[in-house]
């Protein structure tokens, strides 16, 4: 865990970060879902570290709850994540990630560059990210509330990937037709949809992950990542 210095200097907050082998080629910084800085978050981390990425995973809950950690497939604890979702102030996180996107930059080379990339609410926060803030690259996995934030695509000025599952039921389809009616023309935007797969199906475990649409959303990440990047 490495403690960061809020933008505000009210204080600061733990992310967790796992390191390359020799010098990091960039940085990512990946966004919880609501469930926290938890084991499949950093699994997440540990893997771009194994890529050649310096990875960071800020605890944006920690107004809230310092170090939460739930899983998804335990009833009680998604209760729990979307009350904690209801109650997060999301521009104050998109400060947070900003802080944490300084924080990378000042450990990577002279002019290394750092990306993001989110799930679930982190996906709408990566979103926000790349229309908010100086992110070299963003990507986000199963964005929910989208269509509220298409009037800030204008900010976008430097590349967001997008990956959209068509049987989100926490994205309906009139919403789904939305974000390709206001992103598919935008030249800094890709779009990539799953058709048949639910939210969630990337997660690193648990029922959620449905494994070959996985698979194929990482790799176009991977591919987006070492373009942009790398």
């Amino acid at each position: 865990m490495r403690r960061i210095d809020t933008l505000e200097g009210e204080g600061g907050f733990d992310a967790y970060v796992a390191e390359p082998e020799g010098t990091p080629k960039a940085a990512i910084v990946v966004i919880q879902e609501i469930f926290g800085v938890n084991a499949g978050i950093r699994r997440k981390c540990d893997h771009w570290a194994s890529r050649g990425y310096l990875a960071f995973a800020p605890d944006l809950f920690w107004r809230l709850e310092p170090h939460v950690e739930l899983d998804p497939d335990v009833e009680a604890e998604f209760k729990r994540a979307l009350e904690l979702m209801g109650r997060f102030d999301q521009d104050r996180g998109i400060s947070d990630i900003e802080a944490t996107i300084r924080a990378a930059r000042a450990s990577l080379p002279e002019g290394g560059k750092v990306g993001v990339v989110g799930y679930c609410l982190g996906g709408r926060l990566a979103y926000m990210t790349a229309a908010r803030t100086d992110v070299d690259a963003s990507v986000g996995y199963y964005a929910v509330g989208i269509p509220d934030l298409l009037g800030e695509k204008n900010a976008i000025a430097r590349p967001l990937m997008l990956h959209i599952a068509g049987a989100d039921h926490f994205v309906t389809p009139d919403q789904r037709q939305a974000m390709h009616a206001g992103l598919d023309d935008h030249p800094r935007v890709t779009l990539h949809d799953y058709p048949g797969e639910d939210h969630g199906f990337a997660a690193e475990m648990g029922r959620r992950r449905s494994e070959e649409a996985a698979r194929l959303a990482d790799s176009r990440t991977e591919a987006f990542f070492a373009e942009h990047l790398a």
